[in-house]
């Protein structure tokens, strides 16, 4: 089996993927505009090959590097990176070199957001009210519809970036003062608790893996507000949720890779879907796994690859939590008594790469306990700031 790998070095932590595709005999193939000898050695050990590009956007260039591979391998059976910001340029890959997964025509249903409301509504599976802004007036109409504050953000983009929250007529005339030349989606806001239904679905689409995780708040309050951040994997899973969740992998027909689904739980009770995501949790949320269940995701995963196999036994003993650091907040709790304080708890920590740390922090620590109690108490004083009473 030939896989190909777009960008194995990022994020950093990904690399296990490269080293248990190729202990289950699989040629992986790396394309990445990186030096060879700037690579971690577990990728230099385990890459079959590598072919550098010098410019990760030229698309001529990964033609050039797919073609190369397909003449000294054979037949491409998989291009992947994991990461969102390359889902378009897989599904071109993967088009033109007929490989199996999501091709361009279907990309489009998870990289442009009123698409996938209009997935999710065919599903019968709520969303918030929204649609393309064209101009100010526009606005001004779907505001009337739905109340003030809304949500802007970019029909096609990852994650948070360039999204605001308007709460006024000002900040709807400053946002159209700045607006960048882009198509921009309108959406009432929910007022209600971020939690996401993550997992992997095999080749048949069939769910062999899954867990929920609960957020403090979202990340566009975490990214334009410069916030820490904290979320927590559960060890039950909600019914509603998870019916909701397994019926978005069939509507956007997830198969062999790895999705992360974003509702709202409103106070309520009600479910309204948020975001689908195919490709894993960002940040260390995959290594989150393997501490709350006592698993290898990474080896699972090579294992659905090559054999269309789950074997782990799922089981959830663990809670287990992300608490991100950022430099520019005081904290009460230094670095050194944070690891002396909830060494019973804390199972990795490590500082985050620059180009995250909007989102993740500065510094993260990861924690699992038995016992949700444990985690809360430890998040009130991890991420207490100087003067503050724990949260």
């Amino acid at each position: 089996m030939n896989f190909v790998y777009l960008s194995p070095h990022f994020p950093t932590n990904y690399f296990p993927f490269v080293v248990k595709l190729r202990e289950a005999g699989v040629n992986v193939l790396g394309i990445c505009d990186t030096p060879y000898d700037q690579l971690s050695d577990p990728l230099k050990h385990h890459l079959t090959e590598y072919y550098r590009v010098s410019d990760m956007h030229n698309y001529d260039e990964l033609l050039r590097a797919v073609g190369y591979f397909t003449h000294h391998y054979g037949k491409i059976d998989r291009f992947e990176s994991h990461n969102e910001y390359w889902l378009e340029t897989e599904a071109h890959i993967r088009t033109d070199f007929n490989i199996e997964g999501p091709k361009t025509a279907e990309i489009a249903w998870v990289k442009q957001k009123s698409l996938m409301k209009e997935i999710y509504q065919q599903a019968g599976i709520p969303v918030a009210r929204g649609r393309i802004i064209r101009d100010y007036d526009d606005a001004q109409r779907f505001i009337t519809e739905v109340g003030m504050p809304v949500v802007a953000k970019p029909d096609k983009g990852v994650g948070a970036a360039a999204t605001y929250k308007i709460h006024t007529e000002q900040d709807l005339q400053q946002f159209f003062a700045c607006k960048p030349p882009v198509d921009y989606l309108f959406e009432e806001f929910i007022q209600g608790q971020v939690v996401s239904f993550d997992g992997l679905a095999n080749q048949d689409g069939k769910v062999v893996f899954s867990t929920v995780d609960v957020f403090r708040q979202g990340v566009m309050e975490t990214v334009n507000y410069d916030l820490d951040f904290f979320y927590y994997s559960l060890r039950d899973i909600p019914a509603d949720l998870e019916e909701i969740g397994l019926r978005t992998v069939k509507a956007f027909n997830i198969r062999a890779r790895f999705f992360h689904l974003e509702y709202f739980r409103t106070s309520d009770g009600r479910i309204i879907a948020l975001e689908v995501n195919m490709r894993p949790p960002g940040g260390l949320t995959s290594d989150m796994y393997n501490y709350a269940n006592d698993f290898d995701i990474y080896a699972e995963y090579a294992n659905m690859i090559v054999h269309n196999r789950f074997d782990a036994q799922v089981t959830r003993p663990y809670h287990c939590a992300y608490l991100g650091r950022k430099n520019h907040i005081r904290y009460a709790l230094p670095h050194h008594e944070v690891l002396s304080e909830f060494s019973d708890l804390l199972v990795h920590h490590q500082p985050m790469e620059a180009v995250l740390r909007n989102a993740l922090g500065d510094y993260g620590y990861m924690l699992r306990s038995p016992h949700l109690k444990d985690i809360l108490s430890a998040e009130q004083v991890i991420l207490a700031a100087q003067g503050n009473a724990p949260r």
